[in-house]
């Protein structure tokens, strides 16, 4: 498939496809005739992994060093394997404390909408 027909299946668009195969973070990839790349579906089960890891909130530089070591394949098997589950326990780590951070918000708001619920229900 073409890089549109991968923008449609994936749900990126082609600036941002471009994007991730400029930064290195999508594996090499067949060429056609024009020299325009030639997704599969791996490819684009991959451009939803990189969107996934962007939408918990993964800076950029983590997921362009997941995708080089992913890429690397035999290359950093051990080493590279060890790094990316560091990446991702690091991750989750910092997931887990702006859960923290956003379960605090949630309260807060809670109570001051109670507040002004009270004080509305008495103007009432």
């Amino acid at each position: 498939m073409n890089i549109s027909e991968a923008s449609k299946a994936s749900g990126l668009s082609i600036d941002t496809i471009r994007f991730y195969e400029k930064a290195g973070m999508l594996p090499a990839a067949p060429r056609d005739r024009r020299g325009w790349r030639v997704f599969n579906a791996d490819a684009v089960e991959w451009l939803r992994n990189l969107e996934r890891l962007r939408a918990t909130g993964m800076p950029l530089a983590n997921v362009r060093r997941f995708a080089v070591l992913v890429h690397a394949g035999d290359a950093a098997a051990v080493s590279g394997t060890a790094e990316r589950l560091t990446i991702l326990r690091r991750h989750q780590l910092r997931l887990a404390d702006r859960q923290n951070e956003l379960d605090a918000c949630k309260t807060y708001l809670a109570h001051k909408i109670s507040v002004y619920e009270a004080m509305e229900a008495k103007e009432q």
